[in-house]
């Protein structure tokens, strides 16, 4: 927990503030049954009525300053608490944006979600605990049995009788909860998957009346976290029956001999109601000290898991290097022999990949499903690194190209469209926040979406629901488009982003970027957007089948004219078999 606990770093005043405001309040605690024992021994026992008013009063006075004390605390471990909240979800969501798209594979989204939302307010409630109570239940047994031994030795030897006995039972508790309490964790991860992923595909659950399926696939993960709670909490439910079981012994045998001390004139009736009501702190400490260890081995767990983002040192995009060679910005690509494979297998995707694409002309990809297409984008503006080979952009390896430099001449519009949630202009302009209204109204005009986009009653300020919920797979794919226009790139990359797209208005997408000065990389299944482009790049099994012009690969390649004649006879979106 080290790492986690260093955010609050920054708030130390603040902690030892709200610590010390604890303090005052325990010392009170402490402190009232020598009052409570005085009260007795000298004024109730003595009859002397102008004593029991003195100390009476100096115990409601100290009650006035306890009572101040826990709101100051409160407020001010509260105040630390929330920005040390702050700090670390940004610095996990921080870390998170530098990952490698190899490192963020590593992590399932819906742990990282987790680990952003539930862990981060476990650990939260713990450390405020801590500065309210948790910290306050220890010190109040320890200074107990101090006080205890101050007022009576003999009596309160038998307060500390069992304290061996609890130490280790404790210590064994608390291991067993840290792993019952992150196996719990995993469990909450698995749940957060389920329902993100039913949320997403709510439209097809429906449309194939699968709801009550996906329900009984969910009790499944929800009665395993269920479960798992239940054996954590199970376990962790003894410890409370336990601690009472001793502290009462304990008590009772102070009582015991309290009467037979008293008998004997060795203690008076004060001494004993003192340590008795000392017992009695301690046994309602120990009561918290269950939960103590339930929430400490919950925020143990989760600080793990959080730390376990924090302190990746591999795999991470250095988006601001020291290098800043000033390189020509024309939209050369080459790759020379490259090959690739993921880090998680052997099994190549690329296999010795080789080919140009000269400044402001137009290649078209194509290949079957899985032959390598998107992973070969991919590569270019650095998402993975090349197992083999080199990956030039203007003459000048892509890894010598710092990555901010390198992607601001890279414009990417995925085989998913992406939309955020905000306004149709807050969409367009994430491509590049320094963009005019006027130069947004031009990439849309040139994405073909300006139209529809004036059709809208808000028109540009149109809200975009989640991920697009309220527009077409067309709409979409078009804004998509046009946010990476914004950015007025040297290199175009559409991974098969023209696949919503209706014949008429893909052909008109295509005329007005040819006025535009970018070397585009097209993804596509169709034959007829292939032909418009300058050259044909033909993907099989990740290996490069073919490689030239729309005529030159009918002549020269058996598999281009069978994806040819195929679409000919009527079928632009037959997917293409090797």
């Amino acid at each position: 927990m080290k790492t986690v606990l260093s955010y609050l770093s920054p708030y130390k005043w603040l902690v030892i503030t709200a610590l010390l405001f604890m303090l005052i309040e325990l010392s009170v605690e402490l402190v009232q049954p020598l009052l409570i024992a005085a009260i007795i021994d000298e004024g109730i026992l003595a009859n002397d009525q102008q004593k029991i008013f003195f100390l009476g009063s100096i115990m409601l006075g100290l009650s006035v300053i306890a009572f101040f004390a826990g709101i100051i605390n409160t407020f001010i471990a509260s105040h630390a608490v929330q920005s040390y909240g702050y700090d670390i979800r940004q610095a996990i969501f921080k870390k998170i944006q530098s990952f490698t798209m190899a490192t963020f594979f590593k992590f399932p989204t819906a742990s990282l979600i987790t680990r952003l939302t539930n862990d981060v307010t476990i650990t939260q409630n713990v450390i405020f605990m801590g500065l309210r109570i948790m910290l306050r239940a220890p010190l109040l047994v320890i200074g107990s049995i101090i006080m205890s031994f101050l007022v009576h030795p003999y009596l309160a030897l038998f307060l500390v009788i069992g304290a061996p006995f609890l130490v280790v039972f404790l210590y064994i508790m608390s291991r067993k909860g840290l792993t019952l309490f992150g196996n719990v964790q995993k469990s909450v991860d698995k749940v957060t998957r389920k329902v993100q992923e039913n949320l997403q595909a709510v439209r097809l659950i429906k449309a194939y009346l699968r709801g009550n399926f996906e329900s009984t696939r969910f009790a499944g993960v929800a009665e395993t976290l269920k479960m798992d709670n239940v054996k954590a909490f199970r376990i962790m439910e003894l410890i409370l029956p336990v601690l009472l079981f001793v502290m009462n012994v304990s008590l009772m045998a102070v009582l015991w001999f309290g009467a037979k001390e008293i008998q004997t004139a060795d203690a008076q009736m004060g001494e004993l109601v003192a340590i008795v009501n000392y017992a009695m702190r301690m046994t309602g400490a120990f009561s918290m000290f269950a939960f103590i260890i339930i929430f400490f081995s919950r925020a143990k767990a989760s600080a793990e898991r959080m730390e376990e983002v924090l302190l990746v040192q591999e795999g991470i995009e250095e988006i601001d290097n020291d290098l800043k060679r000033e390189f020509p910005r024309e939209g050369k690509i080459e790759f020379q022999h490259v090959s690739f494979h993921y880090p998680t297998t052997n099994t190549p995707v690329l296999k010795d990949v080789s080919f140009s694409v000269q400044p402001g002309s137009k290649l078209a990809i194509m290949g079957a499903t899985g032959s390598g297409k998107s992973t070969l984008l991919n590569l270019i503006p650095r998402f993975f690194e090349a197992t083999e080979g080199e990956i030039l952009v203007d003459g000048i390896d892509v890894k010598e190209w710092s990555l901010r430099e390198l992607r601001q001449v890279i414009g990417v519009v995925p085989q998913q469209s992406i939309l955020f949630t905000g306004s149709i202009e807050d969409n367009l302009g994430w491509g590049d926040s320094t963009a005019t209204t006027e130069l947004l109204k031009e990439a849309a005009k040139q994405a073909q979406i300006h139209n529809s986009i004036e059709q809208f009653p808000d028109q540009y300020n149109t809200k975009v629901g989640q991920k697009g919920v309220n527009l077409s797979g067309g709409q979409k794919q078009r804004l998509s488009i046009a946010r990476a226009l914004v950015r007025k790139p040297e290199i175009l990359l559409l991974d098969d982003s023209t696949s919503a797209l209706d014949v008429s208005t893909e052909n008109a997408l295509w005329e007005a970027l040819e006025d535009e000065n970018a070397t585009m990389l097209v993804i596509t299944q169709k034959v007829r957007t292939a032909q418009g482009a300058d050259q044909i790049l033909l993907l099989d099994e990740g290996a490069v089948s073919a490689y030239g012009t729309h005529n030159e690969l009918m002549e020269s390649s058996s598999l281009y004219r069978e994806i040819a004649e195929s679409q000919q006879e009527g079928d632009d979106h037959v997917e293409l078999h090797s």
